[in-house]
């Protein structure tokens, strides 16, 4: 159910009241042209702040631990030792040469060298004797003999002629370079060794190693831990109350109606609404829309609802002169 139709039956519940008690009274006495009607009169009230209790009094109980302070010690860690180093011995190279064969003379036979070569050789030497010829008469002589002033019996010619000499080649060997012993001197012969030297003998180092000590970090107690017994105080929190400082009623107030209004006065009257943002057409006709939203502001403001009441009209800012 909503607050209109909640309000207007209180309104016609009011009404019915106050008509039982009044019977058929008629408004004051007013100038003419006014309007009265009956209104539901709002109660009145008013904001008062009021002091509560949030958390009352009470008592805690606080720890408040120890205080410690932090300092170092040093520990021995290590004690002190000697390390024996072994440093070996230190050599160095030499190099020397060694004979290995001496110097020597040898001596060598270089053997004898020949060539061979062709000789003509004479083989019977040139000479002269008779042989027969051809006479003048184309005769033949015989082969006679060889002897000087022989004569031949047949009393055939003979030719003196020359036989030439005869030679032969013959291949010889002939020395062309003599045996002969030849001198070499060979020189020595030698050979590089290496050979190690201690340079400084092995030694053993003594060193002292000193003792290693380890910081750490300690705590000790400065103040105990302990207990505090606190009051906390009760708090307050403030809180706002809407008090009834009048009872609503049913009263008769004066009012526009449409006697006393005119379109232009209930235009003026929707165009304040529409100012206040209760939207409603600025048409000067009073209808459905224009009562709820009237009715809407006056609920708002505490003003008597169910008329466009004259103070209403005033809340809204419109002259009550302009009323026709």
């Amino acid at each position: 159910m909503s607050k209109l139709i909640i309000a207007s039956i209180a309104a016609i519940a009011l009404s019915g009241c106050v008509l039982a008690q009044e019977g058929e009274a008629y408004p004051p006495a007013s100038d003419a042209g006014s309007c009265f009607a009956r209104v539901l009169v709002p109660e009145t009230s008013e904001i008062v702040t009021e002091q509560m209790i949030d958390e009352p009094e009470r008592t805690e109980v606080k720890f408040i631990p120890a205080v410690f302070e932090t300092y170092t010690h040093e520990v021995l860690v290590k004690e002190a030792s000697k390390a024996y180093t072994v440093i070996p011995a230190q050599f160095i190279t030499q190099t020397e040469q060694i004979l290995e064969e001496p110097e020597r003379i040898e001596t060598r036979i270089i053997p004898a060298s020949f060539e061979t070569y062709t000789e003509r050789v004479l083989v019977r030497p040139a000479y002269t004797t008779w042989k027969p010829g051809a006479g003048l008469h184309g005769g033949n002589i015989p082969d006679g003999g060889e002897e000087a002033g022989s004569a031949v019996s047949t009393g055939e010619p003979l030719a003196r002629v020359e036989v030439p000499a005869q030679y032969e080649d013959v291949t010889r060997t002939r020395l062309v370079n003599p045996e002969r012993a030849e001198t070499k001197v060979i020189p020595a012969r030698y050979r590089t060794i290496s050979r190690q030297i201690v340079e400084s003998p092995a030694r053993v180092v003594e060193e002292d190693i000193p003792a290693v000590y380890e910081t750490i970090t300690l705590q000790r107690v400065v103040t105990p831990a302990q207990e505090e017994t606190i009051v906390i105080p009760a708090t307050y929190r403030t809180v706002e109350k809407r008090v009834v400082t009048g009872a609503g009623s049913v009263e008769r107030r004066e009012i526009l109606c449409d006697t006393n209004a005119s379109p232009e006065t209930i235009q003026a009257v929707q165009q304040a609404l529409n100012e206040k943002g209760y939207t409603v057409p600025a048409d000067g006709d009073f209808g459905p829309e224009t009562r709820k939203a009237m009715e809407e502001y006056q609920r708002a403001n505490g003003l008597p609802v169910g008329h466009l009441t004259v103070s209403t009209v005033e809340s809204l800012g419109v002259s009550v002169n302009q009323v026709d």
